[in-house]
């Protein structure tokens, strides 16, 4: 196992990865004797007995909800509060997220509201949620027209990245989450892009050394960033590379046409092309980033939607402010800034030829 720590005073906490970590109660960080933990009717059969036996010690109580983007609602929100309400779960009470982001951020979310703010711990089984969403304490759950708009920052107590849960994750899942990895290694890590290029085949094979490496380097990025900037303020602002882009592109798919790790590699690519056509990022950069997130099995354009649709939502996105669009643009690779309003004549060309 290694650890990795989220320093943030008194609220820091530490991210466990490696292989066997679920079963052993040490590694949880759990106080509390209630505890529920949320999780879906995928994960549930593969790994909830685990941590329902790691806590067998505790009043462990479940809630079992449906896979997919369309649980991460309100009206979800409200029935897991229902379920501690009914339970007279106490503020020294704790939940547990167990699965990937859509659990991750709806649990976060109910852990920072009930009761004003109960403690949480992130178990995330995917890759995606492993080296992004569990960790920086962003909840959230999306509203009809706009992804992630109802929310709080509240920080778990505990990550537990148990890299065996990876082995069930069906290929496209596995991509969607390297779109995250390689998000770091444009933003801030040359040399992390250039090791991914080299052992990107490995990651998709599963091999644990090459997991291990990139979870624990992005995992050490958004650490790092989140003790810096935990309110996205300033540089947290960069961890959003391909990110209004592509929650456009969920709302517009409602939800269902790509995950959340394609939409993002489709706005990272998105976002390099912007930058090459402000005269930023050299042609070349753009071929290594668009050929990366190929060979990662991920989607670098979008066909069929219309610009106009597209720029709309973007303009709705949470990021946007009263002076326009906030943009991710990438001036090199490991190099990257948040551009204030970029020229909307050549952020329209951009979308109308790489939407075509």
């Amino acid at each position: 196992m290694e650890t990795i720590v989220v320093a943030l005073g008194e609220r820091s906490y530490p991210i466990h990865i490696g292989p066997k970590l679920l079963g052993n109660p040490a590694h949880y960080g759990i106080a509390a004797q209630q505890v529920l933990v949320v999780t879906n009717e995928v994960v549930a059969p593969l790994y909830l007995p685990r941590v329902q036996e790691a806590l067998r010690d505790r009043d462990v109580e479940t809630v079992i909800l449906p896979d997919g983007e369309r649980v991460k609602t309100l009206a979800t929100f409200t029935a897991v509060i229902d379920r501690l309400v009914d339970g007279r779960f106490h503020r020294d009470s704790c939940l547990v997220a167990l699965g990937g982001g859509v659990i991750g951020d709806l649990t976060g979310f109910v852990a920072a509201s009930y009761q004003r703010g109960v403690d949480f711990v992130q178990i995330p089984t995917t890759l995606l949620a492993q080296v992004d969403s569990s960790v920086g304490g962003k909840t959230a759950v999306n509203h009809p027209r706009a992804k992630n708009m109802i929310g709080a920052f509240h920080q778990p107590i505990t990550v537990l990245a148990d890299t065996d849960t990876l082995e069930s994750l069906p290929p496209r899942e596995l991509s969607a989450g390297l779109a995250e990895v390689i998000k770091y290694g444009v933003i801030v890590d040359a040399e992390f892009f250039g090791w991914l290029e080299a052992h990107v085949e490995e990651l998709r094979g599963l091999d644990p050394a090459a997991l291990t490496h990139a979870i624990r380097r992005s995992c050490e990025i958004k650490a790092s960033i989140v003790a810096e900037d935990e309110r996205e303020r300033g540089r947290r602002a960069l961890l959003n590379l391909g990110h209004t882009f592509g929650h456009a592109l969920e709302a517009i798919g409602d939800y269902e046409r790509w995950l959340h790790g394609e939409a993002v590699a489709i706005g990272i690519a998105l976002a390099a092309r912007t930058s090459l056509a402000l005269g930023w990022l050299p042609a070349r950069d753009v071929t290594r980033i668009e050929t990366l997130l190929a060979r990662a099995g991920l989607p670098t354009r979008a066909s069929g939607i219309d610009p106009d649709e597209l720029l709309d939502h973007m303009r709705g996105d949470k990021k946007a402010d009263r002076a326009g669009l906030k943009l991710v643009l990438v001036e090199a690779l490991g190099s990257s800034v948040v551009a204030r309003s970029p020229a909307e004549a050549t952020l329209r060309a951009v979308l109308a030829e790489q939407l075509a």
